[in-house]
């Protein structure tokens, strides 16, 4: 998709259905609550038990954690906007931000430093409140340079002029969405900064969150990076429901793959009449499979704290400590001698020994399945998850 400023003379080509802004009082936003509150329970109850589990990790891994949810906030919410970010240069960007002592930081450019310099004052600062300053901060972040690929917007201010979100050849436009007129976003943001900040409204932070992202892509109140800062909005809000800066989940990846889904949802919901009941059940329900995809990954984690722990006075060497800890990474193919003897870059008689040692150790264990070569996997307990 891609933004274009309309004038007055080509709306009249266009006859579109009422749009959820053009109603009276529209921010009364209304919701059935059976459905909300019954998908809002279902998340709630996954961040508890995802916090317990968080707890239980030692320092490092929730430091290795955070970091690696956080990068991957970074990258996908970009990518959903069809910004493609190097990995590493973000990953460093957040460690060098959070004190994190990590091998090979790379440099990173202006547009990663902004983008990661956003997210991180959305989450690391949740409690603060969100000012038109501090907004305006965030989208001077992530346009640097004042333009938005070969176009010139205005940064740090809202947008002056009428926007439409359109697809399709020139000439064959299909529109998608036309959003608040220019001359209302000021009045529509100053209400929503309000409603935001407002810590006597009684609403669940997690459903605030939902409704928040969805109030302010309907204003658009930017040129561009609307997608990227109204996920930023839902994370600070997140991380306030958890009382927690640290992320060990991440929304905008969970959005990337429902990716089809979130744009038909927000195009529906646009023309509803105050009634979201169907974004935030959406939203909740992308939500609770970030959560899920979490909840999955911890456990190898929670297998990996363990076995530390347990072998904490095991001799082991680096080569075989280097081995075990990718075997817990979901190590790809089937380990041979060979290939730990590549990886470690060593013999393969070294690499028999250092096998043999941990079979002897009762860590590794030699699969029963013939073939050419012997292939390796790590002992599992009774519950066939943590050695």
């Amino acid at each position: 998709m891609r933004k274009i400023f309309c004038t007055f003379a080509a709306k009249l080509f266009f006859d579109m259905a009422k749009y959820i802004y053009q109603y009276d009082n529209w921010t009364d936003f209304t919701w059935q609550n059976a459905a909300v509150s019954l998908a809002l329970g279902e998340v709630r109850l996954l961040q508890g038990k995802i916090l317990g589990q968080i707890h239980s990790l030692g320092f490092s891994s929730k430091e290795e954690k955070n970091l690696e949810m956080l990068t991957l906030d970074v990258l996908k919410s970009s990518e959903i906007e069809g910004e493609i970010l190097n990995y590493e240069q973000v990953r460093s960007s957040i460690a060098r931000r959070l004190g994190i002592n990590t091998a090979e930081l790379v440099s990173s450019p202006r547009n990663v430093e902004g983008v990661v310099d956003m997210m991180l004052d959305a989450t690391q600062n949740f409690r603060r409140p969100l000012t038109e300053d501090r907004l305006f901060g965030w989208h001077a972040a992530l346009f640097p340079t004042g333009y938005s690929g070969l176009y010139k917007i205005e940064v740090a201010k809202y947008r002056n002029e009428e926007m439409q979100i359109v697809s399709g050849a020139m000439g064959k436009e299909k529109i998608h969405y036309e959003a608040v007129a220019a001359k209302d976003v000021k009045v529509e943001m100053d209400k929503f900064l309000l409603w935001l900040n407002d810590d006597n409204v009684v609403i669940d932070s997690v459903l605030k969150s939902a409704i928040a992202h969805f109030w302010f892509i309907i204003i658009h109140p930017f040129d561009d990076g609307n997608g990227r800062i109204a996920r930023a909005i839902s994370d600070k809000l997140l991380a306030r429901s958890e009382n927690s800066s640290e992320r060990f989940y991440s929304l905008s990846n969970q959005i990337q793959q429902e990716k089809d889904i979130y744009y038909e949802t927000l195009k529906m919901v646009q023309h509803s009449e105050r009634d979201i009941t169907q974004w935030l059940v959406w939203f909740l329900n992308c939500l609770k499979h970030a959560l899920l995809e979490t909840e999955e990954s911890m456990q190898n984690i929670l297998c990996k704290s363990e076995f530390w722990e347990k072998h904490k006075e095991t001799p082991i060497n680096e080569r075989q400590r280097l081995m075990i800890n990718k075997l817990f990474d979901d190590f790809f193919g089937k380990l041979t001698s060979s290939k730990w003897a590549k990886i470690t870059k060593t013999s393969t008689d070294t690499a028999l020994r250092d096998i043999k040692d941990l079979i002897e150790k009762g860590i590794l264990q030699q699969e029963e399945e013939g073939g050419r070569s012997a292939n390796y996997t790590l002992v599992k307990n009774n519950k066939n998850t943590c050695v």
